[in-house]
């Protein structure tokens, strides 16, 4: 009882000499984490040091990036060409290149072709073929699979210059191996059928990036619910439908917003046709190459670019959301 009274006294003492040290008016605070100089950031550099980090991938993105989209504008707003009057003493001309792109029939032209070639190519072509072949794969022996594996991804590390020669020779008409297989001599699919002769060429070459992206995603699919649903009678459709795809939707989003940029920007196309004939299979990067490098019109051809970014941001930012919507 002695003990107990004393050591309640001596702690009464102690909480008295405590709030006696104390300012007055002032309340005691509590207990709580001490906070350092570094407490800024969750590795504890501080600031400064993170910033000092940070600053070599801002610079790499303000000298490629930032710089160049700035002089594109630039350009734009202005009537620069490779020769004559104009490359030794540009004028500016504000939103007459624009306006003038707006209101030419190629310009519109160029950019429904390369809604199509995006639209064939990349989020039909590359993305159904991708998923197809990394669906069938985990059915098949490794010795096939490795096989069929090697040559899609074959098709995707060879140089354009190199695929682009070998489509040619494929789709010639004198004595060209489609037409050898279709019996169909005589036939120059990329005169008569440029923008399909692009289309499957494009297919053909970038389903690799597709099919591995797909293979990553199948394989966090849990075979359990798989299974559950082979079970419950369900067919492949059916467990596409209701176990594989809602399992796979962020990958689906991601790989078709990545190969939709790649393929709105691909200048291999100009491999194969040069945008002919007659303008029919004139994408926009072959568009711009024709008029601001081998037409000379950079100015011109720069405002173009400037559209051509706005509308990768709009395709950015519409597949952004579309994740966002998903989380």
């Amino acid at each position: 009882m002695t003990t107990s009274l004393s050591s309640g006294s001596g702690a009464s003492s102690e909480a008295a000499l405590s709030s006696d040290a104390l300012p007055a008016g002032r309340a005691p605070r509590p207990p709580g984490p001490r906070r350092s100089a570094t407490s800024g950031d969750a590795a504890g550099l501080g600031r400064h040091r993170a910033a000092l980090f940070v600053a070599p991938a801002l610079i790499l993105v303000v000298a490629f990036l930032v710089v160049p989209a700035v002089w594109t504008v630039y350009l734009g707003a202005t009537d620069y060409r490779l020769t004559g009057l104009q490359a030794a003493s540009p004028q500016l001309v504000g939103l007459d290149n624009f306006r003038e792109a707006i209101a030419d029939p190629d310009f519109r032209n160029s950019l429904w072709l390369t809604m199509l070639f995006v639209l064939g190519s990349a989020v039909i072509g590359q993305t159904c073929a991708g998923f197809a072949l990394a669906w069938t794969m985990r059915s098949v022996p490794k010795l096939v699979r490795a096989g069929i594996e090697t040559l899609v991804l074959l098709a995707w590390i060879l140089p354009s210059s190199i695929v682009a020669f070998l489509w040619v020779a494929y789709l010639s008409g004198q004595g060209g191996t489609l037409n050898a297989l279709l019996h169909t001599p005589g036939t120059e699919w990329l005169l008569e059928h440029p923008m399909g002769s692009i289309i499957v060429f494009n297919t053909w070459r970038g389903t690799a990036f597709s099919m591995l992206l797909f293979s990553a995603a199948l394989g966090a699919v849990p075979p359990s619910q798989l299974e559950s649903a082979r079970l419950a009678g369900a067919g492949t459709f059916a467990q596409l439908r209701d176990v594989v795809l809602p399992h796979i939707r962020g990958h689906v989003l991601t790989n078709t917003l990545l190969i939709s940029l790649w393929t709105f920007n691909d200048f291999s196309p100009y491999l194969l046709t040069a945008g002919g004939p007659n303008h029919e299979s004139e994408t926009l990067p072959v568009f711009i190459y024709n008029k601001a490098l081998y037409g000379g019109q950079l100015g011109y051809g720069s405002a173009i670019s400037f559209i051509m970014l706005v509308i990768n941001l709009v395709i950015a930012l519409f597949y952004v959301r579309l994740l966002r919507e998903r989380r």
